[in-house]
């Protein structure tokens, strides 16, 4: 069996503010050496965000269940990352709720969901933080195996020559996306799984296929109608992406799909100075914002802070230079740009509903998991 790592539990720092411990957090290895302090401003944010999350937890220890078990899941992750533990009664009751949900398939998804690769792998990300000495293994072996399953490969009838092969999607389209794909990369990471393992291997070839730039790797029709080095929704079923078409038939690229699909690329052992890296960190060189998610505007805003802080985390980036030649530290401005976007309550919300991203739990957690790639250099 595998040995997967535990929970992030180990807290760095403590600071006080209005008589109240405030936690920090170690979210990456690199982070845990820095010595720079959480600043008081984003534990301040961080603290009411959580604040608000534990107010808005219903009995059953669930958050926004309507629509799944995937926000649950997603806010006790970003609450494990930002200092609380498994045992902590909040978490406690989440995972218990999660649990329940286990299917004898391995899968982790509400009965009746069409987004059981979504949740499965939300779920995985989860159980992966609080594994603490082992006891989720099981669980998580079982749901590894579920969305290993899932994957579009020669189980559904797709060659390496499909542009479908290695992705992972909704049930409801019947074809891979680099969303899904982007969750399934993270939550074989997180259960161990290194880039020369065949699924991750395979989800490479896919998201590889939905970038705007023609190598080796994609031989797709729209690679040189517009190669400018981002990335889109999905090469599969004759492509789509969300930001629209290019007047000469090409996908256009926009920031959300752009930061998952290098973190993907990262995180399948593709390394710095390979053409597919190079041309989508110029493309968020040319296209950096904190304000909005580059070609999509308010759309999915909040997803995007998400795949931005966790890519350049990846890539290990603390500075982006734009075209202007300014130099920007990219956690300070999330910091910034999120402490004036908070609600009264301490929660987040986009007054933008697509992506269920009005709901301030779902969006809530995005923003602390946002933060918890962000205090290496906050201080800075």
């Amino acid at each position: 069996m595998r040995h997967y790592r535990s929970g992030i539990v180990l807290l760095c720092v403590a600071t006080t503010i209005g008589g109240q411990a405030l936690l920090g957090f170690c979210p990456t290895a690199r982070a845990a050496t820095a010595t720079q302090a959480v600043s008081a401003d984003l534990a301040a944010m961080i603290q009411r965000g959580a604040s608000f999350l534990e107010a808005s937890q219903d009995e059953d220890g669930s958050y926004s269940s309507f629509a799944g078990t995937g926000v649950t899941s997603l806010v006790t992750t970003a609450l494990l990352r930002n200092g609380r533990t498994p045992s902590d009664p909040l978490i406690a009751r989440s995972l218990e709720h999660l649990q329940t949900h286990v299917k004898p398939d391995g899968g982790i998804y509400k009965t009746g969901s069409r987004y059981r690769n979504y949740e499965t792998c939300l779920a995985m990300l989860c159980f992966s933080e609080a594994n603490v000495d082992g006891q989720y293994d099981k669980l998580l072996d079982n749901a590894e195996t579920f969305v290993k399953e899932m994957q579009w490969d020669g189980g559904e009838n797709h060659d390496p020559s499909s542009t479908s092969y290695g992705g992972a999607g909704y049930g409801k389209h019947k074809r891979p996306d680099m969303s899904n794909t982007n969750f399934f990369i993270d939550a074989l990471k997180a259960v161990g799984n290194g880039p020369d393992d065949p699924a991750m291997q395979r989800a490479l070839a896919f998201v590889s296929r939905c970038q705007n730039l023609e190598t080796e790797h994609n031989d797709t029709k729209f690679a040189a109608k517009n190669p400018d080095g981002g990335f889109y929704y999905t090469a599969a079923a004759g492509g789509s992406s969300q930001a629209g078409e290019t007047a000469t038939g090409g996908l256009r690229s926009y920031g959300s799909m752009t930061y998952a699909g290098l973190k993907s690329m990262i995180y399948a052992g593709v390394g710095p100075d390979d053409p597919r890296v190079k041309a989508a960190f110029r493309w968020a060189q040319k296209n950096y914002s904190v304000s909005e998610n580059p070609g999509m505007g308010d759309n999915g805003l909040f997803y995007y802070y998400h795949t931005f802080s966790k890519a350049l985390d990846a890539i290990g980036e603390a500075e982006i230079e734009t075209a202007d030649g300014i130099r920007h530290n990219w956690r300070k401005d999330l910091i910034d740009e999120l402490g004036q976007r908070q609600q009264p309550d301490g929660s987040w919300l986009n007054s933008n509903e697509r992506w269920l991203e009005s709901d301030p739990n779902l969006v809530t957690g995005y923003v602390l998991l946002t933060l918890s790639y962000c205090h290496d250099d906050a201080a800075k």
